[in-house]
């Protein structure tokens, strides 16, 4: 079964690699395997301000950058080391647990929206934290 992907004129995907930007209202249809991020799906360098974020930030570049993925999954290794010492909520512990898991098996993607729920925990406590501080 074909992978179905709508995109709005003007909206940015990468397939590949490659950077493809819809010039009008496109649907596509994905016949084999391929390494796809959605614009959405996708984070600026400038954006990976946080632990969390570095951690999403380093999966997406092992994801779509296949020659220097093994340095990427060093970095997340790195990265998640970091992490695990500081998310004591079972909650928080499961979803990195998961994360390492996938990404152990080399399912980046599906890693990359486990990391979002690590995003949400982080921000949480984050919030948290600037409520009791102020």
């Amino acid at each position: 079964m074909a992978l179905q992907i709508y995109l709005g004129d003007g909206e940015m995907i990468v397939v590949n690699g490659a950077v493809l930007r819809a010039d009008g209202r496109l649907r596509l249809k994905v016949e084999n395997q391929v390494t796809i991020l959605r614009a959405r799906e996708i984070m600026k360098a400038e954006e990976a301000n946080t632990p969390a974020r570095r951690l999403y930030y380093a999966c997406m570049l092992a994801y779509i950058d296949e020659p220097c993925r093994e340095k990427h999954q060093s970095d997340l290794a790195d990265l998640l080391e970091d992490l695990v010492g500081v998310f004591q909520t079972e909650e928080a512990v499961l979803a990195l647990g998961n994360f390492a898991g996938l990404v152990a098996h080399q399912k980046f993607y599906s890693a990359l929206s486990e990391c979002k729920k690590i995003i949400a925990y982080e921000d949480n406590v984050f919030s948290r934290v600037s409520v009791a501080v102020s």
